[in-house]
């Protein structure tokens, strides 16, 4: 096999962790989304302030719906705040250790505003719609603003338990009503001495549907992806458990959720009573 297709050096063939060939059309921008790692060890540099307004700039160019905008994100850098956030997280101590936590925001109080300004109350905000929108816009634009990291050398996390504790990290970054964390983002520069790999996904297959969806392949995807990935498990030093038993045990019961199983009525206490 030529080198360029090993898995080792060819990004797609990571991805799947398969020897697949890279595809004919390329370029950097693909490199770079095909090389995304979860990154939970950083160095001690900060990200710089040019660094942190080109996130927000390639954030803000993502698409948002009919230009609603409603998203914002907390730049957390203050090391007691990082801390005391890690903890509300479930104790995820990269949280702490990151010089740069991104909170990324389903905003609609801004809008709310726009409304009380100009004395017109908007009464579809209310609605599930809306808060659906706010979670879609801040997913849209952190994913934006990830890319943008990692094509600057720095690396990233998602970190989904921000959901844990919604009105406590709302107290910690002074929420108004009608705002919710829905995940936050480590970003930094790796440490050189943590390896980190590109973890495998499910092939394409099983995600793509030609004109109308089509489940008669799944299962054997699964198990091939199960295997691929146990084998990538076992590379990392990781308990060989595949992809069909972390969904069953994640996914198990509402004591699974870590706590995220109170959402709803959590978000009302925020001002979100999605009618």
């Amino acid at each position: 096999m030529p080198q360029d297709q090993l898995p080792s050096t060819n990004p797609i063939a990571l991805r799947y962790g398969t020897d697949m060939p890279q595809p004919a059309l390329w370029n950097a921008t693909l490199a770079t989304l095909l090389s995304h790692r979860s990154v939970r060890a950083y160095t001690d540099q900060p990200v710089s302030p040019d660094a942190i307004a080109a996130l927000v700039a390639a954030a803000q160019s993502a698409s948002t719906s009919s230009n609603l905008q409603m998203w914002s994100v907390v730049a957390v850098q203050d090391p007691a705040r990082r801390a005391r956030l890690a903890e509300l997280v479930g104790g995820q101590r990269h949280v702490a250790a990151a010089p740069l936590f991104l909170v990324w925001l389903a905003d609609l109080s801004r809008n709310a505003r726009i409304g009380e300004r100009a004395g017109a109350p908007l009464e579809a905000l209310p609605y599930a719609e809306c808060f659906v929108l706010g979670i879609v816009d801040a997913a849209l634009a952190a994913q934006n603003a990830a890319v943008a990291a990692e094509s600057l050398g720095l690396g990233v996390v998602y970190i989904g338990g921000i959901r844990n504790r919604p009105a406590e990290v709302a107290a910690e970054l002074g929420l108004p009503p009608q705002v919710m964390a829905v995940f936050g983002l480590c970003v930094g520069h790796p440490d050189p001495a943590v390896a980190t790999d590109v973890k495998p996904r499910l092939p394409a297959a099983a995600v793509l549907h030609h004109e109308r969806y089509d489940a008669t392949g799944d299962a054997a995807a699964v198990a091939a992806y199960d295997a691929r990935l146990e084998a990538f498990q076992r590379g990392q030093g990781m308990a060989p458990v595949g992809w069909a038993r972390s969904v069953l045990s994640r996914l198990k019961g509402p004591g699974s959720l870590s706590g995220r199983d109170r959402l709803r009525e959590v978000l009302a206490g925020l001002g979100f009573p999605l009618r």
